[in-house]
């Protein structure tokens, strides 16, 4: 360990953030033990043993006042749609709403909705508003490789009274590339200040080279180091799986996302999807805390 890292290991546990020169020599480790240990120094600082997890049942909306059924478990309802098929999915909005019913809603990339806006000609914030006055609560995911001018989008969210459920990452990147998405997100946080949460995992990859457990387990240790400034580091558990969910929760993550909202007890209770999840936490010496869409605590 060099005499940079442990000084700032010193100084993560005595509750300051690292500075700008740190970026580089933590970018440039190959260390990954220590990396994670920072991480998981500065995680345990702002959060403790605790760890949240939110069941998220996702939602194509059917043609309006067709069959929609949310499971029970659910506690955030999420709307998919692509930027082709978000008008009929903005028509929607209030069914799926409605049968959410004090379930938070998300809906919607904010990339695909710059897109849709560009290609209609209706501006960004017109969208906005109509998907908020149908009772949505949050924009779905903001992902900070894909926006165009991404503050001013973020604003308009935000003008729109709207909130964002999580900044993300779209494709893969390069070693570089991935460095420089979570200094953006750092920049965006720095400029808005209200992000709550970061994934900095990609989201889509190309099948012949998909991420290493080497490479993500680093992403988000960086990310925890790095984006002081946002309150959590996310893991979709659906896309990245319990093992490396259980390894991020190590190294610097404090929040799973994406749980399925029902489970299958086919092979039994303890087999369940969110038995597997708390189960995971609790071996990683943590504190299981299931949350809701708007990050508010379920019975606590």
């Amino acid at each position: 360990m060099s005499d940079r890292i442990e000084s700032l290991l010193s100084r993560i546990a005595a509750g300051e953030g690292p500075g700008d020169g740190d970026a580089a020599e933590l970018a440039a480790t190959t260390d990954i033990l220590t990396l994670g240990m920072l991480a998981d120094e500065a995680r345990r600082r702002k959060h403790g043993a605790d760890t949240t997890y939110v069941r998220v049942a996702d939602v194509v909306p059917p043609p309006a006042g067709g069959p929609l059924r949310i499971p029970p478990a659910a506690r955030e309802v999420r709307v998919i749609a692509d930027a082709g098929s978000i008008a009929p999915a903005i028509a929607a909005l209030r069914d799926v709403v409605a049968a959410a019913g004090t379930v938070p809603v998300s809906a919607f990339s904010l990339a695909d909705l710059q897109s849709h806006a560009r290609a209609s000609g209706t501006p960004l914030l017109d969208l906005l508003h109509r998907i908020r006055h149908a009772g949505v609560t949050s924009v779905a995911e903001a992902p900070v490789d894909a926006l165009d001018e991404a503050e001013a989008a973020l604003e308009a969210v935000r003008e729109a009274g709207l909130g964002l459920a999580r900044l993300t990452v779209l494709r893969q990147a390069d070693a570089g590339a991935r460095l420089a998405l979570i200094k953006r997100a750092v920049e965006l946080q720095h400029a808005l200040g209200w992000l709550t949460s970061f994934a900095p995992l990609p989201r889509s990859w190309p099948a012949a080279s998909p991420t290493t457990g080497y490479e993500d387990v680093r992403q988000v240790a960086l990310a925890r180091l790095l984006a002081d400034n946002i309150p959590s580091i996310q893991v979709d558990w659906s896309l990245y799986g319990p093992k490396l969910a259980q390894v991020a929760l190590t190294v610097g993550a404090d929040d799973l996302d994406a749980v399925p909202a029902t489970d299958d007890e086919s092979e039994g209770r303890r087999r369940a999807t969110l038995e597997e999840v708390r189960r995971n936490i609790q071996a990683a010496a943590l504190v299981p805390v299931e949350r809701d869409g708007a990050y508010a605590r379920i019975g606590g």
